[in-house]
């Protein structure tokens, strides 16, 4: 029993002393740290009385972002249903948010690729094709902003968070590069012409391989520059690149973006108000410019009387002379505009005039 008492003392007299040694202020060297680093720089410091959240919030709150979505809801954007193409290589790039984002930040899309499925009666290797993106996501907020470059605003401006502020290479073209500023270049990624046809040039024909030859469905950016079009000789002449007012006094952003109670107009709609026009048009902005309706069905007329439109209004494949190729381009370049001359009057008139000129000669 002794024994036992003072093997206890013991024990109670060796824990003093552990506990005296936890709780000692004598720092114990780590072997493994190295020497400490170099401090940081400082934060820049907030303004009294200003919140410092507050350039955030008047972007980033409910009341700032329902008219934005409501307005996106009611465009093109949004309501059309031609994302479902963004699954395709070919299409990726604008109709759909991850081609978009892939080609914006790479410069590429995914490519096709070849799924093995089996061999057929002469043992041959078959294989399926197979899209690169399956599960393709219409095109919504995310697809075009991303995150701010800068956060100085008051410096460095307001870049919205958008994917591309930068000057935009033609993919129809890569030694054409168009810079139209800031917001506006956002824009050009996908209303240009793509690359699936050589615009016809010189005097040797020229065969149509797609009923779809053509700029395809976005031009804007390259109407609105004046170039890209099959600039046909004629009496009418061509205005200088980059030279139409509304590339130089205006933009896209100005035009189809202004502010508005009505999202119905303007904001994320991108259909023009008539107040973004009026401070250059006080009569009123023109529907179309002098002509334009009158002079395109007599450009298709003179297409139809070379039977190069089938009943649904798409090309016939075949070879053409180089004049009819070249007015054939022309044509689908200034419908599929839509903007009906307005983009570029001087363009527009030049490109029109000029080959109806050629095919009635």
């Amino acid at each position: 029993m002794k024994h036992l008492k003072l093997f206890n003392i013991l024990m109670l007299v060796a824990s003093g002393f552990f506990l005296i040694s936890c709780t000692s202020d004598l720092e114990i060297p780590d072997p493994i740290a190295g020497p400490a680093g170099t401090d940081g720089i400082n934060g820049v410091d907030g303004t009294d009385g200003v919140d410092g959240t507050a350039s955030c919030v008047s972007c980033h709150s409910s009341t700032a972002r329902e008219p934005i979505e409501l307005a996106f809801m009611v465009s093109k954007h949004a309501t059309g249903n031609s994302f479902a193409r963004g699954a395709s290589a070919s299409c990726a790039q604008c109709h759909g948010e991850e081609g978009y984002i892939d080609y914006v930040t790479t410069g590429a899309v995914n490519p096709y690729s070849l799924q093995f499925i089996g061999v057929d009666s002469l043992g041959l290797a078959v294989y399926d094709t197979i899209n690169p993106y399956p599960n393709i996501s219409p095109i919504n907020c995310t697809t075009c902003h991303d995150k701010h470059s800068s956060f100085d605003f008051e410096n460095d401006g307001f870049d919205y968070a958008l994917r591309n502020l930068d000057a935009v290479t033609l993919v129809i073209d890569d030694a054409t590069v168009i810079d139209f500023g800031d917001a506006s270049n956002n824009c050009i990624t996908c209303h240009q012409p793509r690359n699936s046809y050589d615009i016809p040039s010189g005097t040797a024909d020229y065969e149509i391989t797609s009923k779809r030859f053509g700029p395809h469905h976005g031009p804007q950016s390259t109407m609105l520059e004046g170039v890209m079009g099959a600039n046909i000789a004629g009496a009418e002449a061509y205005p200088g690149v980059g030279s139409a007012t509304h590339r130089t006094g205006s933009s896209c952003v100005t035009c189809h973006m202004g502010e508005s109670s009505d999202i119905n107009e303007g904001l994320h709609s991108w259909n023009p108000r008539e107040e973004a026009c009026i401070a250059c048009h006080p009569n009123g902005a023109p529907d179309e410019i002098n002509g334009f309706t009158t002079d395109m069905a007599t450009l298709e007329s003179l297409l139809a009387a070379n039977n190069m439109f089938d009943a649904d209004g798409y090309y016939v494949p075949a070879t053409y002379s180089a004049q009819l190729a070249q007015a054939a381009w022309n044509y689908r370049m200034l419908l599929e505009d839509k903007s009906k001359g307005i983009h570029n009057p001087g363009y527009t008139r030049a490109l029109l005039k000029n080959s109806i000129e050629a095919l009635q000669n």
